[in-house]
């Protein structure tokens, strides 16, 4: 039987500069009850809604409702706002709690905006890369990965109670050896993608690398390397690890 489309999703990686070192990216433990990636270190992210694509079309960009859910998702689940721009000057970091705790109330994006001077800066958002993992699971997400400036200001991220263990400022090398260790865990995605990140000393060189590649759809498959099963990614599309024993693939 044929398996259904994938679920249109987008992911948000948010970028903090360092005063020394590389720059910190913006996570999320999920909680471990959860269907999708449970307990696992993951980007900010979710499913398209309509809602987001209304207000998309709303704006004139009617092709760009992945960022919209992908700035919206990234405030429910951390509280940390981006992609966004004031018509006031600077935002205040302590509204990012206020717009989570609206949203998750059942209020709309696009209202929220408005009535705190705020707008999409859609052009902002880079696109790096498009996921769709095919292993046997429930769900199967057809995800675009965005990456977005920190907005200046401290922000502390909070977990969305219920979908997110913890939230946090890190980098990305610090959370591989996390991983490695067996301190976190995290899906195949996440790890070749931190990989990625790894390697970035700036926004506008992640930005930069982003470009040189197309987006050309990422579905993983298995293949029989050196006696092993090995779930593995086109060596093409920007990542410096592209195969990984299945054994710890799903779940480092």
């Amino acid at each position: 039987m044929d398996q259904p489309p994938p679920i249109a999703a987008a992911t948000l990686i948010v970028m903090r500069a360092r005063p020394v070192g590389p720059p910190d990216i913006l996570v999320v433990e999920r909680a471990a009850g959860m269907a999708f990636a449970g307990g696992a270190i993951v980007f900010p992210g979710g499913r398209v809604d309509a809602a987001d694509a209304e207000l998309a079309a709303a704006i004139g960009r009617p092709t760009d409702a992945a960022k919209v859910t992908a700035i919206r998702e990234t405030i429910e689940e951390s509280a940390v706002l981006a992609g966004l721009r004031s018509t006031a000057g600077a935002i205040d970091p302590a509204l990012g709690a206020l717009l989570q705790q609206e949203l998750l109330a059942g209020a709309p994006l696009g209202a929220l905006l408005d009535a705190h001077a705020l707008s999409l800066d859609l052009d902002s958002l880079v696109a790096m890369a498009r996921w769709i993992p095919a292993f046997k699971q429930a769900r199967r997400f057809d995800t675009l990965f965005f990456l977005a400036a920190a907005l200046p200001g401290e922000w502390p991220p909070i977990p969305q109670p219920g979908e997110c263990q913890s939230a946090e400022w890190a980098g990305a090398q610090a959370l591989l050896d996390r991983i490695a260790a067996g301190r976190d865990h995290a899906i195949f995605p996440t790890k070749r993608n931190l990989e990625r990140m790894a390697r970035y000393a700036t926004f506008d060189e992640a930005c930069a690398d982003a470009a040189l590649y197309p987006l050309d759809p990422i579905v993983p498959w298995v293949d029989r390397r050196g006696g092993e099963d090995h779930v593995c990614i086109p060596p093409d599309l920007g990542y410096p690890v592209t195969s990984e024993p299945l054994t710890s693939a799903v779940r480092a």
